[in-house]
């Protein structure tokens, strides 16, 4: 069982930098965090990039998909500006341009595939196809995913060699027969849901399955998941957490 970090990054550090961005990434290793997550998904020529939405508009003012538009186009898209002047210009990152940041700042990473529709067995392969010719530290890699045809394909292609996370919001029925399909480690659930109970947590534990919740910007939330049995739990503000959990003020 991968050691789970008690705080990711999410999309970097996204309270700080433009999200998915290597801005981001560097963020959150200059305060200090040791893990980010990201978003993969693919341009229409098949480049992976580190990107969220489906549509490129609420990041670059571009109104198109992702699949839809060459990487030759998105490399010249501004991901920066809507969030601060000082960001003007920022890029899209490629999945290489990210990873290559990433080791070289000896990160961790959890890596969100985050496919568009009918993409989702090219995602996973194209995306960890490039990841397993060049990261080599097996313990500092979870790939997650909500699609469950992604996560199937992850699986089929790591046979178990890297820790694989199902990220679940609404808690499928059969999350216990989906979770030992797909041969995973650790169930990603939405900690902010009114109706999460411990009871869930402590089921999930039970089971074997290591526990991450998304996405905690609540000190006080972030305390009581941890107290539950949460492992770890990603946030925009992975600084401000960190320093509550562990009293670094």
């Amino acid at each position: 069982m991968i050691k789970l970090p008690q705080i990711i990054g999410h999309r970097g550090a996204c309270a700080y930098a433009p999200e998915n961005t290597l801005a981001s990434i560097q963020s959150a290793a200059d305060m200090g965090i040791e893990w980010v997550e990201l978003d993969v998904k693919l341009t229409a020529d098949d480049v992976p990039i580190i990107f969220h939405d489906d549509n490129l508009i609420r990041i670059t003012d571009h109104d198109a998909l992702v699949k839809d538009v060459p990487y030759s186009a998105i490399k010249e898209l501004d991901a920066g500006s809507w969030f601060a002047d000082s960001f003007v210009d920022e890029k899209i990152p490629t999945l290489e341009e990210a990873v290559e940041l990433i080791i070289e700042l000896g990160l961790g990473l959890n890596l969100e595939i985050k496919p568009c529709a009918g993409r989702e067995v090219e995602t996973a392969q194209i995306a960890l196809d490039y990841l397993a010719r060049i990261w080599d530290d097996h313990d500092k890699i979870i790939i997650s995913s909500f699609n469950e045809v992604s996560l199937e394909t992850a699986a089929d292609m790591l046979a178990g060699d890297w820790a694989l996370a199902y990220l679940i919001d609404d808690i499928p029925e059969k999350w216990k027969d989906i979770a030992q399909h797909l041969n995973v480690q650790t169930i990603n659930i939405n900690g902010n849901r009114d109706d999460l109970e411990r009871e869930f947590i402590e089921e999930i534990i039970d089971e074997g399955y290591g526990v991450l919740a998304y996405t905690i910007n609540n000190p006080v939330r972030a305390r009581e998941l941890i107290s539950w049995g949460v492992d770890g739990v990603f946030t925009d503000e992975p600084d401000v957490i960190r320093d509550e959990l562990f009293g670094l003020h």
